[in-house]
């Protein structure tokens, strides 16, 4: 593999990257680094004013999709920038900017993000690392551990997050806050890098502070906002997910296509038979969708005003995840006993794609977010029905809602189900409005994107179905038989009018379908009418 990158008309900077290499010995050489260094990749959304290279989210996408081919650099760019320094740029003053930005933005210094702990994972609010305001008032002291931090061992600059006291009407309550803090500061020690399933290269380790002296100017926003910090910055990194795994499952596909074409059975290539084409077929699908996803919510969240995409960007990160997986295993089978043995890279992106459902939020802790937070929108949506010619799910949520009230944080199975057809909605609504452009301005091989669009068209109804088939199950061992059945006699006459579009006119009508997901979404305000 390798990573270039033009500086300017006459110089180019190639970066030789041994994948297997990184792999084996669980560390990116310092030389790969540097060469990352000098191509500003450790500063792309950072504004050139601070030193950085100022690019959008598109922009970050695209990189991160190139990136992603060697998976241990993946993560510590993200790491780096997609959360670490996150913090500072999006709430941190001028003064902390100009501070630590330049430094962050050239590589000079490596940032690391602390959140989770020994005893809190998903349950970010249970955290205990402590800051105490020291008596003269000019520093607060950090204690505690924190676990899995990636770039653990070689950061110098971290967003940590701890409890600190504060006063509320008259009355002390615990609160989380957020602190820029330095190695430099003393107090902060690294454990032994884990030894790791994938992303092997990577720097993972447990960080811990022991009563370390960090001033009042360095904490982020105000003191007892910190969970809304990182919540703000972990919502906002996650839509790049899509392109990586895109990337990543792009060139595997190349690698196994190219097996196919050549290893023969029968005497056939193994690529001629109809098993083989349909296992390409279903990763092409996957990854023109998880493109599709990534860069409409790239674009969206590059608009005026720094709108809220955190709710897609969600969506973005649980099917690419998965979807990942899913190509991933795919190629394997194709590959037979090469995918199996080390002797091949083809098993360490087995590895490395793991992790994806995993961090970030998981996939389970997303797909409650979803559904809660999109349920928040269904009485807002319903009063616009008379405006759409079908409006989605709203009555069946709305059902849902009504018979489970206060309880439905608890029902995570039919939270799951609905978070489900929102996210193939979403990703219609993508995959629509990319194969809508690709036949308006008459790009090359149109037509498949037409049937990849066909084929998710379907999936979404058959995906929509069965959530009200498996609540009408459901609601025999709840006692909501009728209720429910109500609700899935609403629901079922979506399908039979779930047309195909006609792409005879070189335009996708698609006003049957709106994106249910967030109202601060272009696409969930009026009805979509792709040109």
């Amino acid at each position: 593999m390798h990573i270039d990158a033009r500086i300017d008309s006459e110089c180019l900077i190639v970066i030789l990257v041994d994948s297997a290499k990184i792999d084996r010995e669980a560390k990116i050489p310092p030389e790969t680094l540097n060469g990352l260094k000098e191509l500003g990749l450790f500063g792309i959304m950072i504004p050139e004013e601070y030193g950085g290279l100022g690019l959008s989210n598109t922009v970050y996408a695209r990189l991160a999709e190139i990136t992603s081919l060697d998976g241990s650099i993946a993560v510590t760019l993200a790491a780096h920038q997609a959360i670490g320094l996150k913090g500072i740029l999006i709430a941190g003053n001028e003064a902390q900017k100009q501070k630590y930005l330049p430094k962050l933005a050239s590589g000079e210094h490596i940032a690391a993000f602390c959140l989770t702990e020994p005893g809190s994972g998903s349950d970010a609010a249970s955290i205990q690392t402590r800051a105490t305001l020291s008596e003269d008032g000019k520093h607060y002291l950090i204690s505690g551990s924190k676990f899995w931090i990636s770039n653990g061992e070689m950061a110098d600059i971290m967003t940590v997050f701890a409890r600190t006291e504060v006063v509320i009407d008259g009355v002390k309550k615990d609160k989380i806050s957020t602190f820029i803090v330095e190695r430099a500061f003393g107090g902060v020690t690294s454990g032994k890098p884990e030894d790791k399933l994938g992303i092997r290269g990577s720097n993972t380790c447990e960080v811990s502070f022991d009563n370390v002296p960090v001033p009042v100017e360095n904490v982020i926003g105000e003191i007892g906002g910190g969970f809304k910090v990182a919540m703000n910055i972990l919502n906002s990194g996650r839509f790049s997910m899509g392109s990586s795994s895109a990337g990543m499952i792009k060139k595997l596909i190349e690698m196994t296509a190219e097996y196919a074409t050549t290893r023969k059975q029968f005497n056939k290539n193994l690529g001629e038979f109809g098993m083989i084409q349909e296992k390409f077929a279903l990763m092409a699908l996957n990854v023109f969708v998880m493109e599709s996803m990534a860069y409409l919510t790239a674009g969206m969240m590059d608009r005026p005003g720094l709108p809220d995409c955190s709710l897609e960007a969600a969506m973005v990160k649980v099917f690419s995840s998965e979807g990942g997986w899913i190509c991933v295993s795919e190629a394997l089978q194709i590959l037979g006993g090469l995918g199996y043995t080390k002797n091949y890279p083809y098993e360490r992106y087995v590895r490395d794609c793991r992790i994806l459902p995993i961090f970030e939020g998981t996939n389970e802790i997303l797909r409650m977010y979803i559904a809660l937070t999109g349920m928040q929108y269904a009485g807002k949506l319903r009063r616009a029905r008379t405006r759409l010619e079908v409006t989605l799910i709203i009555t069946e949520v709305g059902s849902v809602l009504f018979f489970f009230f206060q309880t439905i944080v608890d029902e995570q199975l039919i939270l799951k189900r609905v978070a489900d057809v929102l996210i193939h909605l979403y990703a219609m609504t993508a995959v629509l409005s990319r194969t809508s452009r690709s036949i308006s301005i008459g790009l090359r091989n149109h037509d498949h994107e037409v049937s990849n669009m066909t084929i998710m068209a379907m999936f979404t109804a058959f995906c929509h179905s069965f959530l009200f088939s498996s609540t009408d199950w459901y609601a025999h061992q709840k006692g909501l038989t009728e209720p429910v059945q109500y609700c899935w006699l609403q629901s079922s006459s979506f399908s039979p009018r779930l047309s195909l579009p006609d792409v005879s006119s070189n335009r996708i009508e698609c006003r049957q379908l709106a994106c249910f997901a967030n109202t601060q979404s272009p696409v969930a305000r009026k009805k979509i009418d792709f040109v």
